[in-house]
């Protein structure tokens, strides 16, 4: 997966924007507000981290080299993914997609108590 392959499929989310808080360096990958990806942009090795539930992430990191903790972000809840690496293409538009369900807003169901 190149970085312009996964800034389209970032930005395919409905909703999804690219903001650059960090710097021009980091793009970032919102919706409403919230984060749910970020990837260096002039780098040597294309990456993106994502937040995941903490018990997938043990699982990817000690079964994929190209899966580590994410740098400066909550290590229990994110996730740091090696675009070039043994990490599989669908399985990273997964973990994009999985990271955006995490942090979009929920709506509130019909007839809920309030």
């Amino acid at each position: 997966m190149t970085r312009d392959d996964l800034r389209d499929w970032c930005l395919q989310m409905p909703g999804a924007v690219e903001e650059f808080p960090f710097g021009d360096n980091t793009a970032v990958f919102k919706i409403a507000g919230k984060m749910f990806a970020l990837s260096p942009i002039e780098t040597d090795q294309p990456k993106v981290s994502v937040k995941c539930d903490p018990d997938l992430g043990v699982q990817l990191r000690e079964s994929y080299e190209a899966i580590g903790f994410a740098y400066h972000l909550n290590k229990q809840h994110w996730v740091s993914v090696d675009l070039d690496g043994d990490a599989p293409d669908p399985m990273i538009r997964d973990l994009v997609e999985d990271s955006y369900d995490l942090v979009r807003p929920k709506r509130a169901r019909k007839g809920a108590a309030s």
